[in-house]
């Protein structure tokens, strides 16, 4: 059988709307590879570097984005945000599923590159939540942010949903249980999709049959 070429899956939406649990649960479970986005802001309580986040400073950051070393970069919330480019494509030319969470701009950015290796890999996915009231709810729950903050998010996450449409699939928020079923649900639909298999050119378009 021919080789799998690797899924690049990203997966956006707003603060609480579970997104990370759900790449973070699909990667614990040896599913794909979590890709570990950098950022400029500081820690948040029991977020260990290098695990949760890269911690880079101002400088540090500009000077990656500089040398190239980022798929995809934005400002977020006041703060820089990125993926590089070395956590996604030694994985995907393995053949391993790489999810990646990241906000819409993120996700523009690499839904425009031009690297035939990512347009090949990639599908999106937007997690919805619930209603507004919920979203809320979930953000204040954290009990990590000031009320400054989460005015911030809500703002942001209204914002952020209005570009659901541009996404190749949208999940409207439930339990837990039920968001992770159909979450791996997607993943093993695009695993079985034709085009996702390498050509191998020794084989036949089509397999002559022995009588």
């Amino acid at each position: 059988m021919p080789p799998r070429t690797g899924i690049l899956l990203v997966v956006s939406g707003p603060s609480g709307s579970g997104k990370t649990t759900l790449c973070r649960r699909l990667a614990a479970d040896k599913a794909a590879h979590y890709s570990i986005s950098c950022t400029t802001r500081q820690p948040r309580p029991g977020e260990i570097a290098d695990q949760d986040y890269h911690f880079l400073s101002q400088d540090a950051f500009e000077a990656r984005v500089a040398a190239g070393d980022f798929l995809e970069h934005a400002l977020v919330h006041g703060n820089h945000y990125g993926t590089l480019r070395s956590e996604v494509l030694g994985h995907l030319g393995a053949g391993t599923d790489v999810v990646m969470d990241i906000d819409v701009q993120g996700a523009a950015h690499v839904r425009s590159c031009t690297d035939p290796e990512i347009q090949r890999a990639r599908v999106d996915l937007f997690v919805m939540p619930p209603s507004d009231a919920e979203l809320l709810a979930r953000l204040t729950g954290r009990g990590t942010d000031s009320e400054a903050t989460i005015a911030l998010r809500m703002a942001n996450a209204i914002e952020e949903m209005r570009h659901w449409p541009s996404y190749t699939y949208r999940l409207l928020s439930a339990t837990p249980e039920e968001d992770y079923a159909r979450f791996k649900a997607l993943l093993t639909a695009e695993r079985l999709r034709v085009s996702r298999l390498a050509k191998n050119p020794a084989q036949d378009d089509c397999p002559t049959q022995t009588p």
